[in-house]
């Protein structure tokens, strides 16, 4: 088990080298996906596994594909659980062990062009930690507060990023 002053041994030199040098902390992290040729899919390498997206169920899929939504999803419960864990090393609270759950509401008609005044995307999030701990109320309240400030997906879905997209033609025209 990681303890607090293993975490900051391993950190501080980073945060050394970030205080004197802030460009070195930018750093850009990228995600590509290849179109199936034949089927309304998508596969992203993750760095660990290849995952195969399609259609959710709701919009035409026969669920054999991973769902983007899910995975935004996944990725959320991902980030906010390593951050709780860390931030919870950091300030030395035990978790004996713990659930993280992450909840959205899709309204389809949006994403399908139904109606177009339904939003597409998630209208609400709902993001849920229980935990076995003996920590008190005020260090968990701590806790939370910590692991929203420090969480990457969070904050990006809280704050979202500028975003533009582009296409381009490729291959022989």
């Amino acid at each position: 088990m990681l303890t607090s002053d293993a975490l900051r041994e391993l950190q501080s030199p980073l945060k050394a080298r970030y205080r004197e040098d802030p460009r070195a902390a930018l750093i850009t992290l990228t995600a590509s996906g290849a179109l199936d040729g034949e089927g309304i899919a998508c596969s992203v390498e993750t760095g660990k596994a290849l995952v195969k997206a399609g259609l959710h169920p709701a919009t035409g899929g026969d669920g054999a594909f991973a769902c983007s939504g899910d995975m935004l999803l996944q990725a959320l419960a991902a980030c906010a659980g390593v951050t709780l864990k860390a931030v919870a090393t950091a300030l030395g609270v035990h978790i004996r062990e713990g659930q993280v759950r992450v909840e959205g509401d899709l309204d389809f008609r949006g994403t399908l062009g139904v109606d177009k005044t339904a939003p597409v995307g998630f209208a609400n999030i709902r993001l849920r930690f229980m935990l076995d701990t003996d920590a008190d109320e005020a260090t968990l309240e701590s806790l939370l507060k910590l692991t929203e400030r420090y969480c990457v997906v969070l904050q990006t879905l809280a704050r979202p990023a500028a975003l533009k997209a582009s296409i381009a033609r490729t291959g022989a025209a």
